[in-house]
């Protein structure tokens, strides 16, 4: 008998649930991978699995019902159930509901989990099968990774309840994050998506302690990050960037190519009054100036952005405030919530909660202007040629993105099929159509 096909055989198995944001998802992929090192394998059904993980999100209670549901449907088709993720830190939720669940943990508790798996799912130890690829195991695409560069965050806004979940700042050095970017594209990877809570705040907790990276010093600082990502050669994304000053010294880096034209920046509002009660900066009028200074140093940058609608005390006036600063600041990508309180956020003490169908309403009023914005921006692609990179092929079309286009939450650029690309590659497309937030383009044989 063939050993190594013994051993496969009959590793413990395990399934993996991992809900909420691409934090999260890393937070998965290393306990995926630090599982697999001990010789476990992977089910992609609970039936077929030993035992399961759900790795939960507790930023929102609608994210909370959908964590506990998760739960629920691993107990009913597996009974063997352990917990772990932002829900992990308050378990007498979990276990109050669903006292049969092996064990919980809380947030980037990697120990805790194998742990729990070892007492539940003893590993077998078997060389043929412990080894891993070197980058890891992955849940997202191999041409494209997320790149966590720390956790937790000193921000206090008082609708978040994170830093209560995972903590305050706590950075990775910089030597530690590029050793990881650097296997990646070892690996194959074409597109780093670097996350965080707060990416620009990245090193201030470590005092931007140096350390040797290729026979140079480099801080472990925003800009020093860039700047060593930007000598890798691949698309590199940044998410989650708090506009603090020093991300003006970011943007040349972006029209040299060396970092995407890309900003992912959660302004929240644009009323001054609202922005104080969530305890944001306040000063947006001074932001949508910086902006266009960006535009005119990097035109080609985009800028995404995530606002939040009918917050406590926000009136008429705050929210046509709101519309205004779209209209001028013209960002490219918006995503829209509406308020949501959350157990344990200061804001549930805010007085002048809007009622449900007022949040309703501004909710579709900025989607349509939105909408409106994205739409003339788009228009304005056609007859350009951009770079795409190919994320799917399908039998009548290339599924792609622009360097415009972070993964699930932005728009795609379809074009057509053409005999020797492979996912991952990235080719250059013709604009020829668009509609509010899709490109449509030709790709050459050439």
């Amino acid at each position: 008998m063939n050993t190594s096909k013994r051993k496969i055989k009959d590793a413990p198995k395990v399934g993996m649930v991992s809900l909420g944001c691409p934090k999260a998802l890393v937070d998965s992929e290393r306990i995926m991978t630090a599982l697999r090192s001990e010789g476990y394998q992977f089910s992609n059904t609970h039936e077929g699995a030993d035992i399961v993980i759900v790795n939960t999100c507790g930023f929102l209670d609608s994210a909370k019902e959908e964590s506990l549901g998760a739960i629920g449907d691993a107990l009913d088709e597996n009974g063997r159930v352990i917990v772990t993720g932002c829900m992990g830190a308050e378990p007498d939720q979990i276990t109050e509901k669903y006292p049969k669940v092996l064990a919980v943990t809380g947030p980037h508790q990697y120990e805790q989990v194998l742990e729990a798996v070892h007492d539940a799912l003893p590993p077998v130890h078997d060389p043929f099968v412990d080894l891993v690829p070197e980058e890891g195991l992955k849940l997202t695409p191999r041409h494209y990774a997320y790149l966590k560069i720390s956790e937790g965050c000193n921000n206090r806004c008082t609708f978040c309840i994170i830093p209560a979940l995972r903590g305050d700042l706590a950075s990775r050095p910089i030597h530690h994050v590029m050793y990881e970017a650097e296997k990646l594209v070892n690996a194959g990877v074409k597109e780093l998506l670097v996350i965080s809570q707060d990416t620009s705040a990245y090193g201030v907790d470590l005092k931007y302690a140096e350390y040797p990276w290729h026979n140079k010093k480099r801080k472990t600082k925003f800009y020093d990050l860039c700047e060593a990502l930007g000598e890798l050669g691949t698309w590199n994304r940044l998410h989650y960037v708090y506009p603090y000053p020093h991300v003006d010294d970011v943007i040349p880096l972006m029209a040299e190519g060396k970092i995407l034209p890309y900003l992912d920046i959660p302004f929240q509002h644009g009323s001054p009054a609202v922005l104080k009660k969530m305890r944001r900066p306040g000063n947006q009028i001074k932001t949508a100036g910086r902006i266009q200074k960006w535009r005119e140093i990097c035109p080609d940058l985009t800028i995404r952005s995530t606002f939040i609608v009918g917050f406590p005390g926000e009136t008429e006036e705050d929210f046509e405030m709101l519309l205004d600063w779209l209209d001028e600041a013209q960002i490219e990508r918006a995503g829209c919530f509406k308020y949501e309180p959350v157990e344990g956020a200061q804001s549930n003490a805010i007085e002048g909660h809007v009622p449900e169908e007022v949040k309703e309403e501004r909710w579709h009023r900025f989607m349509e202007k939105q909408q409106e914005i994205s739409a003339a921006i788009l228009q304005k692609k056609i007859g350009k040629t951009l770079p795409v990179i190919v994320d799917e092929i399908e039998s009548d079309a290339l599924v792609c993105r622009s360097q415009g286009d972070a993964p699930e939450i932005d728009g795609n650029v379809y074009c057509n099929v053409v005999e020797g690309i492979k996912e991952g590659d990235i080719i250059n497309a013709k604009i020829v159509d668009a509609d509010d937030y899709d490109l449509w383009g030709s790709v050459s044989n050439s």
